[in-house]
């Protein structure tokens, strides 16, 4: 389980694909405190570390995550939000992340707002997974490149967040731009309420 505070970044340093996975190769300054079986989240998505050497580390993305996700877009050189698994005895800052990316959604609108940003994000419309709590509420959370953030003013199939100048400098958000391809977690809360009401 996350939290959505993402910790550092990852570079992309080398990229095997091999049938139908791939495995990433990822320089980060938390390399040197990581060890193979651990699960760190990229970009939200929970993978876990197969192979660790110095400051790199390597990691298998099977066919369902880069289905699911942005992941089979990255290329050498591209940096990645990453968080460690949270310690049983930590405190909760962020929300409740599964690191199980539901789907990616298109930044659509990026408006600077005195040193913050407002970022508008567009995920495909689907009637019978919002029925199923993959939707977003006004001043709930959702999970956008494995950062926690309040949702606001969501429509259908859109929804906006605000950034401030410190989580915008410290995760790739800063890298960014209309079109973008992004990573997004539902509040599994929600999804959680909604699953429930099918059986009252």
């Amino acid at each position: 389980m996350f939290s959505g505070i993402v910790e550092n970044m990852a570079t992309v340093i080398a990229i095997n694909k091999n049938q139908t996975n791939i495995d990433f190769t990822f320089r980060c300054p938390l390399g040197t405190e990581l060890e193979p079986a651990q699960s760190l989240a990229h970009n939200g998505v929970c993978l876990t570390i197969v192979t660790t050497d110095g400051d790199t580390y390597t990691t298998t993305a099977m066919k369902e995550t880069l289905d699911r996700s942005n992941l089979g877009l990255l290329k050498i050189g591209d940096k990645v939000n990453v968080e460690r698994a949270m310690p049983v005895n930590s405190r909760l800052d962020g929300h409740i992340v599964q690191g199980h990316v539901d789907e990616t959604a298109v930044c659509t609108n990026i408006e600077s707002a005195d040193g913050s940003y407002i970022y508008t994000f567009e995920y495909p419309l689907n009637i019978e997974m919002a029925r199923h709590g993959y939707f977003t509420v006004d001043k709930g959370s959702v999970t956008v490149n494995g950062v926690s953030l309040t949702v606001c003013n969501p429509t259908d199939n859109t929804f906006q967040v605000n950034i401030i100048p410190y989580t915008y400098e410290h995760t790739n958000f800063h890298d960014l731009k209309i079109g973008s391809v992004v990573n997004i977690e539902f509040d599994i809360l929600g999804k959680l309420v909604s699953r429930l009401s099918h059986f009252q």
